[in-house]
């Protein structure tokens, strides 16, 4: 008789994380960091991106002081794009990159990527979503083609669950009921 292996872990939480241009050559080293930290790389892509498109993709941050200075480091060169996954993938990757200015990482969290690759507050070497929806519109921005399942949420998680789980138990239950097997297993 074989020994029953535990199902591996279904990563359920997707982020985006961004090696960015003045740490590119360092990519192997963080990948590394980031697999032994339990996640999952699920995509990954090398892109230069232009001083246009860093400017939609930080557009949260438009009208800040840093803004040029950002767009201007962020186009600087080529970056690494991932999708990571994981269980709370968002928190458990926020944790391991560290407080943002990385000055105060060094201070604070010595062992952060932030702090040991960063320089300062601007340079500070990865990118991470901040919550769910950024991670969403962030995966989308690097990786266009990408298939994103929505996890429903509220009234559209009550209707799926009604038109699609509902009637499928509604009838597996019935037919247990009607055979009455001496295993249902």
């Amino acid at each position: 008789m074989q020994p029953l292996m535990p199902e591996p872990p279904i990563p359920v939480e997707k982020t985006l994380a961004l090696i960015k241009p003045d740490v590119c050559d360092k990519e192997e080293e963080i990948e590394d960091i980031i697999l032994r930290s339990g996640f999952l790389v699920v995509q990954k892509r090398k892109l230069q991106l232009s001083p246009e498109q860093c400017s939609n993709f930080y557009a949260d941050q438009y009208g800040k002081m840093f803004f040029p200075n950002l767009t201007a480091y962020m186009s600087s060169g080529p970056l690494v794009a991932m999708v990571l996954a994981r269980h709370n993938a968002i928190s458990y990757w926020k944790e391991l990159l560290g407080p943002s200015n990385s000055i105060k990482a060094r201070e604070t969290h010595p062992d952060s990527l932030r702090a040991i690759y960063g320089t300062d507050d601007l340079r500070n070497a990865l990118h991470g979503s901040h919550n769910f929806s950024s991670a969403e519109k962030e995966i989308r921005f690097m990786f266009p083609e990408a298939i994103l399942e929505p996890i429903p949420t509220q009234q559209a998680a009550v209707d799926y669950l009604n038109l699609y789980v509902n009637p499928t138990l509604l009838a597996g239950l019935t037919a247990l009921c009607k055979e009455k097997p001496a295993d249902p297993m």
